[in-house]
Formats: C-alpha cells, sequence, structure tokens
C-alpha cells in the first residue's frame, strides 16, 4: 500500500483511461456524445460528471480513505449541499468555533429552512452529550477549530455521536488527509475547503465532500447534480495539480509554523499564541494521537489594538489576506473578516476581539518570515 505522500503524486485509483497523458486533460465539455441508445456513455452532462473532476474527486477520495468524494465550486457549495440530506425538521449539534461562513450558512440560511442547531463546545464530551436528542442527526465539529485551534477527540465524538444514531461530521481543512484522516477514526462524512491547503495556490476555489459510507455517497451526488454548484474542468486541474505538491508544501509550512509560533510566544507584545503544536496546548494529547502533524496555523492576541492594526499595516512578505493554506504567508483579522458576520457578544466570548490574528504560514523562509514580524512589531 502506497504512503499518503505518493498518492498525491501517483493516486492508485483512476476512473478513465488518459491516454498516456502524465497530466489530467482539462476535458472542457458541457455534453458528451451516447455511443448508442442501448449503452450510454459514461458520462453525458459535465453538471452530473466530467472526467477531469472523475479523476480528482477518485484522488482526494483515497487521501481520506474515503469511497467517494464530490468536488463543488467552493467549500460552502459543498456545506450547503450537506444539509440537504438532512430532513427539515433535523436537529445538529456543531462546534462553537467554527470558520465564520459555517456558523452565516447555519444560522441564516438552513436554521430559516428547518434545520435546528445547537453550538457548544466540542472539546467537552460532556457538552455534545447534553445536547443530543431523539431528532439529533449530526455532530458537525471542525477540528482545529477555526480561528482558536480547539482540538476534538474524534474518535471518542464520533463514538458519542453512532450510539445516538448521528452522523458525525469533521471538517478537515485545516490539517488536509496527509495529517489528519478522521473517516479512519471514525467520522462518516469529511468537508474540505479544496481552496486552502489541497489547492494550495490561491488561484481557485473549490470544496468537497467525503465519505466511507456508499450510501452517504449516492446521497451526496444527488444533491450534488442537483443543486448543481459543481466544481468546473479547469478549476478541478488547477485543484488536482495542488495536491501534487501537498505533501511537500505541508511539511515545509508546518516546519516554518512550529519556528514561527516559539518565537510569537517570546514576544512581550504577544499576550497569547494559538498553536496546536505546544505541549501545554489543552489538546496537545489528542493531536498526537489522531494526527501526523501540527499544521501551519497560527492564531494569537497581541497587547493593543494599536499592535495589531500596526502588523498588518507593516507586514511586507506576510499579506493581509483573508484565505489561508497557499504558499504565501497570509494573516488575517477575524473580527473584520471571516468572522465579520458573528454577533459582537459571541465573538469577544470566544476570545475573537480587536487584538486577535490568525496566521496561515507559506513555504516562504522560516527566517525571512520571523524578520518580517519583527520588523513589523517594532516600527
Amino acid at each position: 500500500m502506497l504512503e499518503k505522500d505518493t498518492i498525491c503524486v501517483h493516486p492508485t485509483r483512476c476512473p478513465h483511461p488518459i491516454h498516456g497523458s502524465i497530466t489530467t486533460p482539462i476535458f472542457q465539455a458541457a455534453t458528451f456524445v451516447h455511443e448508442s441508445v442501448e449503452k450510454e456513455s459514461e458520462y453525458s452532462y459535465s453538471r452530473v460528471q466530467n472526467p477531469t473532476r472523475a479523476v480528482l474527486e477518485a484522488r482526494v477520495a483515497e487521501l481520506e480513505n474515503g469511497v467517494d468524494a464530490v468536488a463543488f465550486a467552493s467549500g460552502m457549495a459543498a456545506e450547503t449541499a450537506l444539509m440537504n440530506i438532512f430532513e427539515s425538521s433535523g436537529h445538529i449539534i456543531a462546534g462553537d468555533d467554527l470558520y465564520g461562513g459555517s456558523l452565516r450558512l447555519f444560522r441564516y440560511v438552513s436554521s430559516p429552512a428547518g434545520l435546528r442547531f445547537d453550538f457548544t463546545d466540542t472539546t467537552n464530551l460532556e457538552n455534545i452529550r447534553a445536547k443530543l436528542r431523539p431528532d439529533t442527526k449530526a455532530v458537525y465539529v471542525e477540528t482545529p477549530s477555526n480561528p482558536t485551534m480547539q482540538v476534538t477527540d474524534i474518535a471518542a465524538a464520533a463514538k458519542v455521536a453512532h450510539a445516538a444514531g448521528a452522523l458525525l461530521i469533521v471538517d478537515n481543512t485545516f490539517l488536509s488527509p496527509l495529517f489528519q484522516r478522521p473517516l479512519d477514526l471514525g467520522a462518516d462524512i469529511v468537508v474540505h475547503s479544496g481552496t486552502k491547503y489541497l489547492g494550495g495556490h490561491n488561484d481557485t476555489l473549490a470544496g468537497f465532500l467525503v465519505t466511507k459510507k456508499p450510501e452517504l455517497a449516492e446521497k451526496l451526488r444527488f444533491y450534488a447534480k442537483t443543486v448543481g454548484a459543481c466544481l468546473a474542468p479547469f478549476d478541478c486541474f488547477l485543484v488536482e495539480r495542488g495536491i501534487k505538491t501537498l505533501a511537500v508544501r505541508l511539511e515545509k509550512q508546518a516546519a516554518n509554523a512550529e519556528k514561527i509560533a516559539h518565537w510569537l510566544r517570546e514576544r512581550p507584545e504577544v499576550r497569547k499564541v494559538y498553536y496546536i503544536g505546544f505541549p501545554d496546548h489543552p489538546g496537545y494529547e489528542v493531536t498526537k494521537r489522531q494526527c501526523s502533524g501540527f499544521g501551519g496555523m497560527i492564531s494569537l492576541e497581541v497587547n493593543t489594538p494599536e499592535t495589531a492594526k500596526k502588523i498588518l499595516r507593516e507586514v511586507r512578505l506576510f499579506q493581509y489576506a483573508e484565505s489561508l493554506g497557499g504558499v504565501d504567508s497570509l494573516i488575517t483579522y477575524p473580527m473584520l473578516q471571516t468572522h465579520a458576520d458573528v454577533p459582537e457578544e459571541e465573538r469577544l466570548k470566544r476570545g475573537i476581539n480587536d487584538r486577535f490574528l490568525r496566521i496561515s504560514v507559506g513555504i516562504e523562509n522560516a527566517a525571512d518570515l520571523i524578520e518580517d514580524l519583527r520588523a513589523a512589531l517594532e516600527k
């Protein structure tokens, strides 16, 4: 069995011949000709499936050890389709420290449509148990969470969810299948914003749903073809190309992040550093057990709002931008960007204040990145 870094380059699943081409061709076609009335072609219409997308989906499914992966036009498109598999009156328990776009979807789109949500700290399993109801359909966790890096025990959460007859859904965007594979730990569905580490170059949007259960895969594909938010062939090409370098990018990003996190901890302007690789992080032992790396994400709280704004204004290698997971190092101001739609009281309760920053570490030289931060702080 091949290791995951090899599968990034040489997947063993290939849904159709590519005629000797090392790079998967871009099948820029909306429709395909059937062989005959008696024998339909494998592909008919690109909203349903496209050869380029099929190759990408097979690659992502293999990396996550799933039976199938479905590619969408964005991570939010994937989550929107996912919500459609539940009855309109269903109940979902979700983490209370999620990406702001997920919270916005659940509260302002899925809830008015009839789904009911309870939000809680999923790092404490008793919180999940306390929220369970007879009509609970799923537990939705993001681990590490965005942006305060909370870690949920996936295997333990799966046992709690399954005992109640519910699914466990895990957003695995921050660590990718290279560092964490939730399906192996008992999760039923994995969510990815493929825009982030999988694509890796800040040049395309993508989303994925991956499952190990054929019946769930069938449901997800039905809603994907019906809703129609499929990933276009050229974007599939870009994400697949990105995945080929995922292993080397992620190792470099993780190594850089470790150095930067330790450096930040020594700075007098920094009050707190959120990094799952610290031995004193509350989720460190769980992370060591369920992950093979700490990833490239760091959050921090500085001493004053002025310090936060000075960093955003003065950095040169880091860029003030709202995404993560790409080769470029980025800094985000969550209160104004990723979590701008979260009510202020709720944000502040989680520590997402005007002193809070989130860093996505890229593949540049770590010493140069540290010097960039030092120069900004001391400007």
